[in-house]
């Protein structure tokens, strides 16, 4: 029986975070509660284990959290041997058929972002720890991506991360997602509850102009929106400085930062109605998880300098990731004990426990 490397986001769902990674087991959740995301697939996590020669990475669990230089030393060894390594050969022709599944035998733009198996949950945030390669043209380019993703897993600020919060490194693996590249005309990020105050009766919207990697990158001060989940109004609204525009050109690899438009830098990046449906659909999401989102989202239209498209902005959004919020979650998790008004009450009240 031939072993099975890849699979297609539709096949899997939030049971396969062991095999598919965080970012994929999500996307494919999406895919089956009815929510639009980019077609695409997972390499999975078999991938990784087949290609990965596990000898590489026994020192990583005994580095010490605070030695930085360790960290740096051995995590750079590893990262060279998987970059360096080809694939092997059943791994490698699982991925490019499914690459030229997407499209239709032509060569498409893709987008190959990192799925840990160990990532994107209420205790824990990887965000931005591991790489993503946008724009990735070809077969060849796609087998490298995906390389260069597992080997992000040792980033030094991921080995360290780990190390600090004592997580094992037995069985840590890396799935891979694959998708079509979007050109949207505008993307960003959305938060079923107020970052800031914690508020879950609103939904916060942060947007640019189109790829949401400027966004991310810093490189634009975003508009916010804040909608309210109950009347459907937007209750707060700020035009950013967006001073930069990532782009990138159907034929040519990777995207481009530019100086945005004069013309569209003081323009907000959504109509009302384009807001109010995001924040629909991220009130879909919540629901589906039953815990608050941090949300991903690109916005199809035409381009930016164009006027708004007309019909049901809902059928232009694509969700790009979906993971559970971190920041307020923790802060509302109960103690470990019972407060006591003296030290030794804890101590007490064990005592007294019925043996």
């Amino acid at each position: 029986m031939t072993d099975v490397f890849v699979r297609r986001l539709a096949e899997v769902g939030s049971a396969d975070a062991a095999s598919a990674g965080g970012k994929a087991a999500g996307l494919g959740e999406l895919t089956r509660a009815g929510i639009p995301v980019p077609p695409g697939y997972v390499v999975l996590a078999e991938a990784f284990g087949a290609a990965l020669d596990a000898s590489l990475v026994r020192s990583i669990a005994d580095l010490p959290a605070g030695d930085v230089g360790a960290i740096a030393q051995a995590a750079a060894q590893v990262r060279e041997r998987i970059t360096s390594s080809p694939l092997p050969a059943s791994v490698a022709a699982q991925i490019t058929a499914a690459y030229a599944g997407l499209g239709l035998g032509v060569s498409v733009p893709v987008a190959v972002r990192s799925s840990a198996t160990m990532e994107d949950s209420a205790v824990a945030s990887f965000a931005g720890l591991q790489d993503t390669y946008l724009a990735v043209h070809g077969a060849d380019a796609v087998l490298d991506a995906v390389r260069r993703c597992w080997a992000s897993l040792y980033n030094d600020e991921s080995v360290a991360y780990r190390r600090r919060l004592r997580l094992p490194e037995d069985g840590l693996a890396m799935g891979v997602v694959v998708q079509r590249m979007l050109r949207p005309r505008a993307a960003g990020v959305l938060f079923t509850r107020s970052p800031v105050t914690g508020d879950r009766s609103v939904v916060a919207i942060e947007g640019t102009w189109g790829l949401g990697s400027a966004l991310v990158a810093g490189e634009v001060t975003p508009d916010r929106f804040t909608v309210s989940k109950v009347t459907g109004e937007i209750t707060g609204r700020r035009i950013g400085a967006k001073l930069r525009l990532h782009s990138f050109k159907p034929n040519e690899p990777g995207i481009s930062s530019s100086a945005m438009p004069v013309s569209l830098r003081g323009l907000p990046c959504l109509t009302d109605d384009e807001a109010r449906a995001l924040a629909s659909v991220g009130r879909r999401v919540e629901e589906h998880y039953g815990t608050p989102q941090d949300i991903e989202w690109a916005l199809l239209g035409d381009d930016p300098a164009c006027p708004p498209l007309h019909g049901d902005p809902a059928d232009r959004i694509r969700l790009l990731q979906s993971r559970p919020e971190t920041v307020w979650a923790a802060r509302e998790r109960p103690p470990v004990a019972t407060r006591k008004p003296r030290a030794s009450d804890h101590v007490l009240a064990w005592l007294e426990k019925p043996l």
